[in-house]
C-alpha cells in the first residue's frame, strides 16, 4: 500500500510558492519549468520530463497570448527534440533561470525595476501566516523582499502556482489587501471538500458531480473518489477518470479486492492504487489525509454501504455528515 499525500492547505502553508501578474483582467499565463534531475536516459526518465498538458480548468478561452496551450506546444516541440538528440540540456534553451529555494529548483524568476512581480515570469514567495476566519475560508499572508509591493493596477488579479498532491496548481486571486501594501500581501481562499466512495456501477451517481465540479472554474472543492473495484480490468471509464485526475483539486484512488500486487498495473495506477478490500484502518487512512473533514457521498451495494457508514463513523464522521444513494 501507498501512503497518500499532504493536503493543500498543509502544503500551502509549508512551501514557497510562486506568483505572476496577469496582463489583462480576464487572462491566466502559464509557466511550466522543467526540474532537471541526475537520471538515466531510459525512457520512463523522460516521460517523467515530458512536458504536462495543461487542464481545461487552466485556460481562461480568453484569447490570451500566448495562451497556456501555445507554452505547451512549445514546450513539447522541445523536449521531443532533446529526446531525439537524448540531450536533456536542450530542455533549458533560451531560459533565464535563478536559484529558488530547494522546493522549487530550476523555476523561472525575474524581477521588474518598479514591482516584485513580472507577466511573463513566476516568482517564488514564501507563506508568512494563515489565519482561518471561517470554517472553509482562510487568509494567507506573502512575504515580499524589503519593503516591495506588488504595484498591481485596480482590479487587476495575480496567479498563484504551486504543486499539490504531484500536480502543478494554478488559481487567479485578486488580493485583500492594499495594491500599495510594503513587504506583504493577502489573499482569501475558500475550502471545501468531498470524499466519494463508490463500489463498481455505484461509480455512476459520482461522474456528473464531479464534472459539474471541474467545468465551473470558480469552483474550488476538493474531491476524493474512491473507486472499489475487483481487478484493474474491471475499473469503469478508466479514461474518463483519468482525466478528471489530472484536475488540481480532483484524487482518484482505485481499491482492488482480488488483486494481491501492484506490480503489472501500468506505472501511472500504481501510486494511486490499493490491493484489498476497503476496511476500517484504510479509511481512517484516507479521512486523515483530507485537508478537512469532508462530507461524504455512498454508493454501492447495501452491504457496501453499510460497512462504509460504520468504518466512517469509528473515523469520527457523523452520520449527518453522509450521503447515501
Amino acid at each position: 500500500m501507498h501512503n497518500t499525500q499532504e493536503g493543500f492547505c498543509q502544503s500551502f502553508s509549508k512551501n514557497a510558492w510562486l506568483v505572476s501578474t496577469c496582463r489583462s483582467l480576464s487572462c491566466w499565463f502559464w509557466c511550466r519549468t522543467c526540474v532537471l534531475q541526475a537520471m538515466s536516459g531510459s525512457e520512463q526518465d523522460w516521460l517523467a520530463l515530458r512536458p504536462r498538458e495543461p487542464s481545461p480548468s487552466q485556460c481562461c478561452g480568453g484569447g490570451c497570448k500566448p495562451c497556456i496551450y501555445d507554452v505547451y506546444e512549445k514546450e513539447l516541440a522541445q523536449w521531443e527534440k532533446a529526446k531525439a538528440k537524448q540531450d536533456k540540456s536542450l530542455l533549458t534553451e533560451k531560459r533565464e533561470q535563478v536559484d529558488l529555494p530547494p522546493s522549487h529548483p530550476g523555476a523561472c524568476a525575474l524581477m521588474s525595476s518598479n514591482s516584485v512581480l513580472n507577466p511573463d515570469t513566476f516568482t517564488a514567495f514564501s507563506v508568512s501566516s494563515v489565519e482561518q476566519l471561517t470554517e472553509d475560508t482562510y487568509q494567507y499572508k506573502f512575504e515580499l523582499p524589503g519593503n516591495s509591493s506588488l504595484q498591481l493596477s485596480l482590479g487587476q488579479h495575480i496567479v498563484l502556482r504551486g504543486v499539490v498532491n504531484g500536480l502543478e496548481v494554478q488559481r487567479a486571486y485578486t488580493p485583500i489587501s492594499p495594491g500599495n501594501a510594503e513587504g506583504y500581501f493577502e489573499v482569501l481562499i475558500k475550502y471545501g471538500e468531498l470524499l466519494m466512495l463508490a463500489s463498481g456501477t455505484g461509480l455512476a451517481p459520482m461522474l456528473p458531480i464531479l464534472q459539474s465540479i471541474t467545468d465551473n472554474e470558480e469552483d474550488e472543492t476538493f474531491v476524493t473518489l474512491v473507486g472499489c473495484f475487483p481487478t484493474f480490468d474491471k475499473i469503469y471509464l478508466k479514461p474518463l477518470l483519468q482525466d478528471l485526475a489530472r484536475y488540481w483539486n480532483i484524487r482518484i484512488f482505485y481499491i482492488l479486492s482480488q488483486e494481491t500486487s501492484l506490480e503489472k498495473l501500468p506505472w501511472s495506477y500504481q501510486e494511486n492504487t490499493y490491493t484489498g478490500r476497503l476496511n476500517e484502518d484504510l479509511m481512517k487512512t484516507i479521512i486523515n489525509s483530507c485537508r478537512r473533514r469532508p462530507f461524504v457521498l455512498i454508493c454501492g451495494s447495501s452491504a457496501f454501504n453499510e460497512d462504509m457508514t460504520r468504518y466512517l463513523k469509528a473515523a469520527g464522521i457523523e452520520e449527518n455528515s453522509c450521503f447515501v444513494f
